[in-house]
């Protein structure tokens, strides 16, 4: 097992992710019964997330070796390329692969990478149920949001990779870092995510130690209908042009 954490580890790095092992079981015991995960307790997860560096290291190259035309999301694109990657490193193991995005018929998820990233020890899945003196009515629904002690909300949940046939009896659980430490502050990210999503603020909660580059900013600030021009300027010349930049689209 520890040969394939440190394997998933090098490939995921390179390419500007990080990622974090739990047991299929953990997950499980936190969602309803509509999101269980099909497997055993003990079977070998990864919860994987981008950092900012992942524009750079993966996104931009992938982009310069596309037929690019606009029809498709290229960022989910890119997240099936390389974690198709990890899949052909392990030929010898049985891999499932489920991406953030991936839907089923019903329009639900197939997997809440917030709750995986969470049980994983890689950010904390802040929720109203976190408050203790919640100052919102029962009747508002409060969306929760995860937050990476290193990277704050700097960083995206982009999927798990499953190993079916690799039992982790041994692995340790460990707790995700609470570095929105007080309820004043947590009250004060969930209403930013919530009530102020486009103005970027719920990312800089917590100090980060990187966050994305102007260019990145930019093109996720561009709806995916407009970013043509954005994809072209990165095949042509390998950047992004760089003006103001406000919202969040993805």
């Amino acid at each position: 097992m520890e040969d394939i954490q440190n394997s998933v580890h090098s490939l995921l790095e390179k390419a500007g992710f990080e990622a974090y092992a739990f047991k299929i079981g953990w997950y499980n015991e936190c969602v309803m019964k509509n999101y269980i995960l099909p497997y055993d307790y003990d079977t070998l997860a990864f919860i994987v997330i981008s950092t900012p560096d992942m524009f750079d290291k993966a996104f931009k190259p992938f982009v310069c070796r596309q037929d690019c035309n606009g029809g498709r999301d290229l960022i989910d694109e890119c997240m099936v390329d390389c974690f198709q990657k990890i899949k052909k490193n392990f030929p010898d193991e049985e891999i499932e692969i489920i991406h953030d995005f991936e839907l089923h018929h019903t329009r639900r998820p197939k997997v809440l990478v917030q709750t995986a990233g969470h049980v994983a020890g890689a950010a904390y899945y802040y929720q109203a149920s976190d408050v203790k003196n919640v100052p919102w009515d029962k009747s508002q629904k409060i969306f929760g949001v995860s937050v990476h002690p290193k990277y704050g909300g700097w960083f995206a949940l982009r999927g798990v990779i499953i190993f079916k046939n690799v039992k982790c009896v041994n692995l340790e659980k460990k707790s995700p870092s609470d570095c929105v430490s007080t309820d004043e502050l947590k009250i004060e990210l969930l209403n930013r995510y919530n009530f102020q999503w486009q103005d970027w603020s719920f990312r800089d909660i917590v100090p980060s130690d990187k966050k994305y580059c102007e260019e990145q900013k930019k093109y996720f600030a561009t709806l995916p209908k407009d970013r043509q021009e954005l994809i072209e300027q990165i095949k042509t010349t390998g950047h992004i042009e760089v003006d103001d930049v406000t919202g969040l689209q993805k």
